[in-house]
């Protein structure tokens, strides 16, 4: 059976599901992968607006970093309830999203969403070893397809910035 169909078991903890659904938007009935990398593209752009480079960047790392450890734990905690990779937990979404937008200039509106479609082009089509991550086991292999998904992400998007485009103009 695809893990992403299983029937929930109720009773799951309050504070992994809430880190594990990205604080309930893994709960949205339709695609709930695109709403968690949506949340992680809002909270940086209001990040973007008070924060400018270097120190949005840092943000940035430090909040990927934290949620990849707690989105860790979560999923493992989870997996008794939900199954091992639902499409409710979204946390790994907000992870990928985040790290795509490290090449990101703070409030550039139009890299951080190429950002958003590079990274979710990337989760969805899976190409080059992203489906393999999915055979590591636990929380880890929850998130795992998603970061390298979200590398994929950041590197087009850093070469575009600082290769194509100084050769352009």
């Amino acid at each position: 059976m695809n893990p992403k169909h299983t029937i929930y078991k109720p009773g799951a903890p309050l504070l992994p599901a809430l880190i594990g659904s990205g604080f309930g938007v893994g709960y949205f009935p339709f695609g709930p992968g695109t709403a968690g990398a949506l949340l992680a593209l809002l909270v940086w752009f209001g990040l973007s607006v008070f924060l400018g480079d270097p120190l949005l960047k840092l943000v940035t790392l430090i909040l990927l970093c934290l949620f990849y450890v707690l989105g860790v734990w979560a999923a493992n905690r989870l997996m008794t309830y939900w199954g091992e990779d639902p499409s409710r937990v979204v946390v790994d979404e907000m992870i990928g999203m985040w790290i795509s937008l490290l090449a990101v200039p703070a409030g550039h509106l139009w890299y951080a969403v190429t950002a958003f479609v590079l990274f979710r082009f990337f989760d969805i089509a899976k190409p080059f070893g992203v489906r393999q991550m999915e055979t590591i086991r636990g929380g880890a292999g929850v998130m795992m397809d998603d970061v390298l998904a979200g590398i994929y992400g950041f590197f087009i998007l850093y070469v575009v910035q600082n290769i194509i485009m100084p050769l352009c103009g």
